[in-house]
């Protein structure tokens, strides 16, 4: 009898695992033990975007035997340029379906659970209940405070990993009484200091190097091996490839959690929407679209993707510079005027210039933006 059918005959790892998981089984201080902590391993991956592609990617290669992956989206073309699990044919489609597809693909022998929702304050501690590790792949503030307070609550550890332009950076909260996200960022930060959720650009690649990193962590934190990052900070710069690491104390205060936090706790992007008194929503620039002039504020190359026209082009830059182009002569100050950009943000920086400068008396905002058109 072949020497491997006879171990698969009595290994608690099926003869296909010890296969598959071979370079696995041979690693000094991994072998057969850690590879099965990983088989009966439970993990709750938020968000199946730019961070959760690539580490989904390798838990599943990996072997972690449950992966229960949470996003309400579909893919879009501009998710392609980070979100390595899909592609152009994927378009429209449900990520977490795609997604499960392509891991299933890549381990059929480990499970693959895909919901196609947010996780949210009704659905945080029943979702933690069945998982060991929380995987954090979100981009928002909001869900970030909803992740660490649950697991708090659920005595659940998190990878927690966030990226902007080229820099990222990765910790592991709440483990073994180790500092949570609170006591890195205690309250969340004023709406007009955050960059825009839709409008901030992401080096591709960063992506991929931080969501490996969550991975790796998680791996360790469900193995046992090597040192994990509780307690301390990693930072990266992707152009200087540089990285260092930023010790983090434990403060008691931030496990003072008797509740999850409320709805809309934290939001930053949502705020600046909602918070805008000057705003026209999209049915109503439909209805009323040949009454109005309107203005681009977004950068040329937006506009070369897509625009709404007619329309002027004043991209914010050259507005806050004081540039002005002849494009704005062209322009009735006393006439209704609609400002637009990606998602709003731009626009809401337009409007005081164009009314204080240039004397615009009857300036609103489009809700949503171009985004907002487009999908409407």
């Amino acid at each position: 009898m072949d020497c491997r059918a006879s171990l698969a005959m009595t290994h608690p790892l099926s003869h296909d695992e010890l296969e598959r998981y071979a370079r696995h089984l041979s690693l000094p201080g991994f072998g057969a033990q850690a590879q099965e902590k990983l088989k009966n391993a439970r993990v709750l991956v938020i968000g199946a975007g730019g961070l959760g592609c690539p580490a989904l990617l390798y838990l599943a290669a990996a072997g972690v035997g449950r992966i229960e992956i949470l996003d309400a989206d579909r893919v879009d073309l501009s998710n392609l340029q980070r979100q390595v699990l899909f592609t152009s044919e994927d378009a429209g489609q449900l990520k977490v379906e795609v997604a499960a597809r392509r891991l299933h693909a890549l381990n059929p022998l480990i499970e693959i659970v895909p919901r196609a929702q947010r996780f949210t304050r009704a659905n945080a501690l029943e979702r933690l209940r069945e998982c060991d590790v929380v995987l954090d792949g979100s981009d928002n503030f909001a869900t970030r405070y909803l992740v660490n307070d649950a697991c708090v609550l659920a005595g659940r550890p998190f990878i927690y990993g966030a990226i902007h332009g080229f820099e990222g950076q990765v910790s592991v909260f709440n483990w073994r009484g180790g500092p949570t996200y609170r006591c890195l960022f205690p309250e969340p930060a004023p709406a007009a200091t955050v960059p825009n959720c839709a409008e901030a650009g992401v080096l591709g690649v960063l992506p991929g190097l931080i969501g490996t990193v969550q991975a790796t962590e998680a791996i360790k934190l469900l193995t046992g091996i090597g040192e994990s990052l509780s307690g301390r900070l990693l930072l990266w710069d992707a152009l200087t490839m540089r990285m260092r690491t930023v010790t983090l104390a434990a403060d008691p205060r931030s496990r003072d959690i008797g509740e999850l936090p409320p709805e809309h706790y934290g939001e930053t992007c949502a705020d600046e929407s909602k918070s805008l008194t000057d705003e026209i929503d999209l049915p109503e620039l439909r209805a009323t679209f040949s009454q109005l002039q309107l203005i681009d504020v977004r950068d040329d190359w937006e506009r070369a993707a897509g625009a709404i026209l007619p329309s002027a082009h004043l991209p914010l830059g050259a507005l806050q510079r004081g540039q002005d182009s002849a494009a704005i002569k062209l322009l009735d100050p006393a006439k209704p005027t609609v400002v637009y950009c990606t998602g709003g943000a731009r626009s809401r920086k337009a409007l005081p210039i164009l009314r204080e400068r240039h004397g615009f008396t009857q300036t609103r905002i489009l809700r949503g933006g171009y985004q907002a058109w487009r999908e409407g």
